[in-house]
């Protein structure tokens, strides 16, 4: 569980778009304390709410038990559309790393995309246990090369490098764009985290849940938290420092990799941990919010053969191929990387807000529920990574240059939103867990 959940994220931390985007406006360690704070609450009140919780062990259950069907609708949507972006978004720099690596032109890159969607949805569709044989030991390759670039990097590194960025008129070296541009950083930084609570989606291949969830929720953040710590300053200390890794390089630790090693192979690795951990989180999801009622019921056919959820597999990979070619038609093939992340991020912050919301509503509306495991947090903590990931959210439309994609984005979960309250909603099928939901709402409210 450890090992799958950190290729959940190695994407981020291989692709380093967050510290590529936002080391030229802030200080480094403030953005990461404040993000770091959401991710330990959503990660702490996950532990315990799956473990509660655990029919599907998904958010989406958590939240509809809690707050009703509305609340488990809306944060599926928003983890639905945050899972498809995100795959997308690591889709189109693996292929930015392919470019680089083979040296194709820009117009080759729906010919990438294609090929690495097909592949790793194929792979998925042979079945859950080849798709985690694959992915933990594609990870634990990924987190190898990590090690050894951290290691290369020392002899390289310098403090001076990290307040490289010259400051703007009445800015300090620490914070050379002032304190306004840690709003903008944010959704960078959240992109580095993106998907870690995605675990819960694989609850039913878990021996026991109650001990193996939390064990492996606790192991991702741990790791995250080391190796991203690690990345930012060793990645950002060395050559021409966040200067350079801030404005003039689209691949950070392909370029690290040149100043220390001299090498650019096994760099696209985390990447591939990443789309392959998150594609399986997209077809789990759309699964089972079908199987609920929430999405078209012909969404969680399964594989005659494989049992494996091959429709809602293949449903979000033209859906993500489809906004990559959308964005590639519409803008510059080289220059939308923020835009669509920001756009993942849209969804992740939505999901993010319900999850703690459902959990200061759950320990309120059931104190007696039976809870093998309890956040140390407690509401405090929620309150806290709600107001961050509202903030967040809000900041999302502060940038102009990404601000397109985001309204865009926004459309997306509104009409979804119109699509349950005049359709779905009417015609649930009301899985056990609905249907518990339901009854202790309404009973809750008599």
């Amino acid at each position: 569980m450890g090992a799958w959940r950190w290729g959940c994220y190695f994407g981020g931390l291989f692709r380093l778009e967050s510290w590529r985007r936002s080391s030229r406006i802030w200080r480094i360690p403030s953005r990461r304390h404040y993000y770091h704070s959401d991710v330990c609450g959503v990660v702490f009140f996950y532990r315990r709410d799956v473990a509660c919780l655990t029919a599907y062990g998904r958010c989406v259950f958590v939240c509809a038990h809690s707050v009703g069907p509305w609340g488990g609708y809306v944060t599926g949507l928003a983890e639905n559309m945050e899972y498809i972006i995100t795959t997308a978004v690591v889709c189109y720099f693996a292929a930015a790393y392919l470019q680089s690596i083979f040296g194709t032109p820009d117009a080759a890159q729906p010919l990438w995309w294609a090929g690495l969607y097909v592949f790793f949805v194929g792979l998925n569709i042979l079945g859950v246990e080849a798709s985690f044989r694959f992915v933990v030991a594609i990870t634990l390759i990924a987190l190898a090369i990590l090690v050894i670039f951290f290691v290369s990097a020392i002899p390289h590194f310098s403090w001076d490098n990290l307040w490289n960025i010259p400051p703007e008129p009445g800015e300090s070296k620490y914070l050379p764009m002032g304190w306004g541009a840690i709003g903008a950083a944010m959704p960078f930084a959240i992109w580095l985290y993106l998907a870690i609570e995605q675990l819960p989606l694989a609850a039913e291949e878990s021996e026991d849940v109650k001990r193996d969830m939390p064990r492996g929720l606790l192991w991702g953040l741990a790791t995250l938290v080391v190796t991203g710590v690690l990345i930012t300053f060793l990645n950002m200390g060395i050559g021409g420092g966040a200067a350079y890794f801030g404005s003039q390089t689209e691949e950070p630790l392909l370029d690290g990799f040149k100043i220390t090693l001299g090498v650019t192979s096994g760099t696209l690795l985390g990447l591939v941990a990443s789309f392959h951990a998150i594609i399986y989180a997209y077809g789990r999801n759309i699964f089972s919010l079908s199987c609920a009622g929430y999405f078209p019921s012909w969404m969680s056919l399964t594989h005659h053969t494989r049992k494996t959820p091959h429709i809602a597999l293949i449903v979000g990979a033209v859906v993500g191929y489809g906004v990559l070619l959308l964005l590639y038609f519409l803008g510059d093939s080289g220059g939308f990387g923020g835009v669509i992340l920001n756009m993942a991020v849209f969804g992740a912050v939505i999901a993010y807000a319900m999850q703690m919301w459902s959990y200061v509503m759950l320990r309120r509306r059931y104190p007696d529920m039976e809870r093998p495991y309890r956040s140390p947090l407690g509401n405090v903590g929620a309150v806290v990574a709600l107001v961050i990931a509202l903030f967040a959210l809000l900041m999302l439309f502060a940038n102009p240059d990404f601000r397109l994609g985001v309204i865009g984005v926004a459309i997306w979960f509104v009409a979804g939103l119109a699509y349950f309250a005049l359709y779905a909603r009417r015609r649930m099928i009301r899985s056990p867990e609905e249907a518990f939901a339901i009854d202790q709402v309404q009973n809750h409210q008599g």
